[in-house]
């Protein structure tokens, strides 16, 4: 094959991965399709080993690029820079990941490399999730996100097993048609091996879709209800601050609120009730003095005619700190002796003059947090501070939704946090009976994101099993049970309310006690395998000069 022909090839093939590896992530109940959607690239790198194809990382590279592209695209409607540093940096480090398995595929024999590849790809995945950069958005588990019948086993392994699968799927698949390719099949497999291999592969493709549906038919919630109230205000957050004062914004979602609670009004019988706002709805928290806000007296002065009801509601908050000297690397200079960090918080009330407040504590790089602040944030002064520097926690902590009963723990995911599956398993170790998202996903357009971002949170009630309120901005708020099905949302771009309820749960599943066992596990295969190529390397090269040597010396 010439190498014209063989770069049309490359580029179909290309394209082919691209394509199978992002319609599950855009379009719902294809997830499937990941099962297969690594078979291009694998095809591809045969073909060029075989023909010995020079520079072919500059193939595998474009692919995941392709990829990244077609599936994330829209963050450049929040940042341009940001969005192309997102699918190039992603990529590259996908490559690394594939360069690394066409070395050791030079040093290991057999299926070995192929395992090497599928356990460093899952390392990898779940290093990225304990990481200061960190954009774990394409997770392959994340393919399953729109088919939640297909992965209601995710409560026992979390969405890396979802990742598992895929690449044991694909593997299996590409392990057959190599058998058939070079002639393996007709003359190394007898009939019991091949009918072992066909049904084991059919097994595996099929058995976790079988076994889905079965804990799906059988999974029942316990009636145990909390009444809320998901406020969609639809304010444009590029204008949220110069368009409408806060007042005014206050104002909104009170009108909203008090029509939908009209019926409850001074009920002192009616039992607890949450109202949720969506992220960063108010700047006016200043976490010293929590009082100080207008908008949180306004709710609580609100709350005084509604008993039972909780308000939670996002802010941009402050902590203002007194020191000579500059007192953590992310602090900012009010004035001389006077400094400042901001946070992205959570706050619960119900009226009673006691407020609770949350941090998040998983940011976005550059817009929220400077990563690695010893280093970036010095850089960033000398850039005259052009990014986020906000503070999270030090661990997760919950909130609490008044009860004449007992009050009621929750968790509350703010926004990219409910990316992070094992993180919001802290939550429910924590006690958490239910738990919100509040979000505000209007940066991206209407664009895939907010869905694929909605789409996530169904991961986390089945990893959880933890019924969701979900409250954004613009949409999509929602309603999500503890299967992962959506039963109410609001649509994009619309001022709404939704009115509900949410079962509480106290059981934990397996994946919330346990953790993530798939990543732990391949993460240990893979520095294992890494060390048994790093010997061979040594071993190679200590050997190779004695062979030169003795070649030399016979001639």
């Amino acid at each position: 094959m010439n190498r014209k022909n063989t770069n049309l090839l490359f580029a179909g093939f290309s394209v082919a991965f691209a394509v199978l590896m992002s319609v599950p992530f855009i379009v719902p109940h294809t997830g499937f399709l990941a099962l297969a959607g690594f078979l291009p690239l694998l095809m591809m790198d045969r073909i060029a080993t075989m023909n010995g194809t020079r520079h072919f990382w500059a193939w595998h590279y474009l692919s995941f690029v392709l990829w990244n592209a077609f599936t994330t695209f829209w963050v450049c409607n929040a940042t341009v820079g940001g969005g192309i540093f997102a699918v190039l940096a992603n990529s590259f480090q996908m490559s690394v990941i594939f360069g690394l398995f066409r070395f050791s595929r030079k040093r290991f024999t057999g299926a070995l490399p192929y395992v090497f590849l599928a356990a460093a790809w899952i390392a990898w995945e779940r290093a990225y999730f304990n990481v200061d950069i960190s954009w774990p958005w394409l997770v392959l588990g994340n393919a399953f996100a729109g088919s939640v019948k297909s992965v209601q086993w995710y409560e026992y392994t979390g969405s890396l097993g979802g990742s598992l699968w895929i690449w044991a799927s694909n593997l299996s698949i590409f392990g057959l048609l190599t058998a058939l390719s070079d002639g393996r099949w007709s003359s190394a497999f007898n009939i019991k091996a091949k009918v072992a291999s066909v049904s084991g592969c059919i097994v595996l493709l099929v058995g976790p879709f079988v076994l889905s549906h079965v804990i799906y038919d059988r999974y029942e919630e316990r009636e145990d209800p909390l009444e809320v109230l998901i406020v969609q205000p639809d304010i444009d957050p590029y204008n949220k601050f110069t368009a409408m004062t806060q007042q005014q914004q206050n104002a909104v979602f009170l009108s909203q609120a008090g029509e939908a609670l009209a019926y409850r009004q001074n009920d002192t019988s009616a039992g607890p009730l949450l109202v949720l706002a969506p992220e960063t709805f108010t700047n006016d928290v200043v976490t010293n003095d929590l009082y100080m806000s207008r908008t949180l007296r306004s709710f609580d002065s609100f709350l005084e005619n509604y008993p039972g009801v909780s308000i939670l509601f996002g802010a941009s908050s402050y902590t203002y700190l007194n020191s000579a000297q500059r007192p953590s690397h992310t602090a900012r200079r009010v004035r001389d002796g006077r400094w400042v960090e901001s946070h992205n918080s959570a706050i619960m009330t119900d009226g009673s003059g006691h407020a609770e407040i949350f941090h998040k504590n998983k940011l976005v790089v550059a817009v929220e947090m400077t990563p690695y602040p010893a280093i970036f944030c010095r850089i960033d002064d000398m850039l005259g501070g052009v990014m986020g520097r906000n503070v999270g926690q030090d661990s997760i902590s919950l909130l609490h939704v008044r009860s004449t009963g007992g009050d009621i723990p929750l968790g509350c995911a703010i926004c990219y946090e409910s990316v992070y599956g094992e993180y919001c398993t802290g939550y429910v170790r924590k006690g958490a009976e239910v738990l919100a998202i509040i979000t505000n996903d209007a940066w991206w357009g209407n664009t895939p994101g907010y869905r694929q971002h909605l789409r996530y949170a169904s991961l986390r009630a089945i990893e959880t099993r933890r019924s969701i309120a979900r409250c954004a901005n613009t949409g999509i708020s929602a309603i999500i049970d503890q299967r992962g099905n959506i039963l109410e949302k609001t649509e994009w771009w619309k001022q709404d309310v939704l009115r509900g309820h949410i079962n509480r749960n106290d059981r934990q599943t397996f994946f919330v006690r346990n953790g993530d066992i798939t990543g732990r596990v391949c993460t240990f295969v893979f520095w294992l395998l890494l060390a048994a190529l790093a010997v061979r390397v040594l071993l190679l090269r200590k050997n190779a000069p004695q062979h030169r040597k003795g070649k030399h010396t016979s001639l």
